[in-house]
C-alpha cells in the first residue's frame, strides 16, 4: 500500500469517526468512566455539555484522543486523569 492509500485510509477513517460522534453521547475514557457528554464537534475537537461540569463551563476534549465511537458513547484512548480537557 503506497502512502497516498494510507492517506486515503486515514481520511475516511476519520469521516467515519468524525460521523459517529453525535450529540448526547457519552464520554468514557480508558477505564470505562463516565468523562462527560457530547455537545457537538467544534473543529477537532468535541466539545462536552455544561450539564456535566462542575464550573458550569463548556470543556473540550481533542478528537485525537478518540478511539472509537458507537450509537452509545465516544471511547477514550487515555484515562481522564490523563487527559488535556480544556475549558473556555
Amino acid at each position: 500500500m503506497t502512502n497516498s492509500d494510507m492517506s486515503q485510509v486515514d481520511t475516511a477513517m476519520e469521516r467515519e469517526l468524525r460521523a459517529s460522534i453525535t450529540e448526547h453521547l457519552q464520554i468514557k475514557d480508558a477505564n470505562g468512566e463516565h468523562v462527560g457528554t457530547v455537545d457537538h464537534l467544534d473543529g477537532d475537537r468535541i466539545k462536552l455539555t455544561r450539564t456535566d461540569s462542575s464550573d458550569n463551563k463548556h470543556h473540550y476534549i481533542a478528537l485525537s484522543d478518540v478511539k472509537s465511537a458507537d450509537g452509545v458513547a465516544v471511547y477514550l484512548q487515555k484515562a481522564r486523569a490523563d487527559l488535556k480537557i480544556k475549558s473556555e
